[in-house]
């Protein structure tokens, strides 16, 4: 029968955590991402824009409608940021608030496209791709 012997061999090796400066510009981060060892121009935040595809007044009247379907009174704070949960949705006030959206501007929203929507926004958004397509 053969025996190995020998000293036990031990590796080690760490992993040094990437330190991402941030700093603040006007209210907005900027980011610099250094890469071995050479810094890269900052990522700022005027390069970026977020746009929405829906007009404003699309938006408005799918608050109103938001508004009217979950009976909120008129001073409740509805936008397009708004989140359906947050106003005190549930499913079925969701489906409701469809079906309102459909018949305001005659359209007809898919039963997978309308379980994705949770935002005033993102309603918006769907109805004016669904009136582009007609």
């Amino acid at each position: 029968m053969a025996a190995a012997a020998g000293t036990p061999a031990r590796a080690s090796f760490g992993l040094k955590q990437a330190q991402v400066p941030v700093s603040k510009i006007s209210n907005v981060r900027s980011v610099s991402l250094p890469i071995g060892g050479r810094s890269f121009p900052s990522l700022k935040a005027r390069r970026f824009q977020v746009s929405c595809a829906a007009k404003r007044e699309t938006v408005d009247k799918v608050c109103q409608i938001v508004r009217k379907q979950l009976a909120l009174p008129d001073d409740a704070s509805v936008t397009g940021e708004s989140k359906f949960a947050n106003l005190g949705a549930d499913s079925l006030d969701t489906v409701e608030i469809v079906m309102g959206l459909e018949e305001e501007f005659g359209i007809s929203v898919e039963e997978e496209s309308a379980q994705t929507i949770t935002t005033v926004q993102e309603a918006a958004d769907m109805i004016e791709k669904l009136i582009e397509k007609n």
